[in-house]
């Protein structure tokens, strides 16, 4: 929740936190964070002086808030490091208020200039973090937004939920359309209720690993302070 500033912006952190045992999704592991290192064997390495510590994580890379790249969905698509930065960073975002909704459809697009943006969808289902019903008849987007989107040229969408597909279906049409057609997915965001619906800048940066399709990303916004 904190929100970090400079001269010219505010800085709105749009990431979960990760720790130990978090369940991000139902049926697949939790993060194991523990030391690899802890401060007091690292006496025996450098001396009574110096208390280092190096930590070890383990997790599957659907986790906290993560970003899915086209080799999510795709064995020929581009992975984590095949991803440039410019379709990562910087990104002009628009906010779509979906407050409270469960389906948002093709209406909260229409007539509106999506061209090259970071779509990010506030459905405000991330107040149910971390609890049983964040699983459950959570906010989603359709398919035929889906194509939509694709069509006006987006970048990235992302949203404040569980899934940006309706699972409690098998098929993740979202996920293959927008990702086939090399369009970043973004889920599990939060404080979106904070960044204005235009005017932002977006940020999703994930580690440059090749033959990962998904990983945790440090979202956040970029907004000019007024008067700058």
């Amino acid at each position: 929740m904190s929100k970090l500033t400079n001269k010219t912006s505010e800085l709105i952190d749009l990431s979960h936190r990760i720790y130990d045992g978090l369940i991000t999704y139902k049926g697949l592991p939790a993060p194991i964070i523990c030391d690899y290192l802890s401060r007091e064997e690292s006496k025996a390495v450098y001396g009574e002086d110096y208390q280092v510590h190096i930590g070890k994580v383990e997790l599957i890379t659907n986790t906290g808030t993560y970003l899915d790249s086209p080799f999510h969905f795709d064995a020929e698509g581009d992975d984590l490091a095949d991803l440039p930065l410019h379709i990562l960073a910087d990104l002009p975002a628009l906010v779509i208020d979906a407050s409270d909704k469960m389906e948002v459809g093709l209406r909260y697009f229409k007539g509106l200039d999506l061209s090259g943006k970071a779509v990010l969808v506030k459905s405000n289902w991330s107040k149910h973090w971390n609890t049983e019903q964040y699983f459950e008849d959570h906010a989603y987007i359709t398919a035929e937004a889906a194509v939509f989107l694709v069509e006006q040229g987006v970048k990235l969408v992302g949203i404040d939920s569980h899934n940006i597909d309706d699972t409690r279906r098998r098929l993740r049409p979202v996920h293959k359309h927008l990702l086939g057609n090399n369009v970043l997915i973004c889920e599990h965001m939060t404080n979106l209720d904070r960044v204005p619906h235009s005017g932002a800048r977006f940020f999703a940066v994930p580690p440059k690993i090749t033959g990962v399709g998904t990983f945790p990303v440090r979202a956040f916004a970029q907004i000019p302070s007024s008067g700058s």
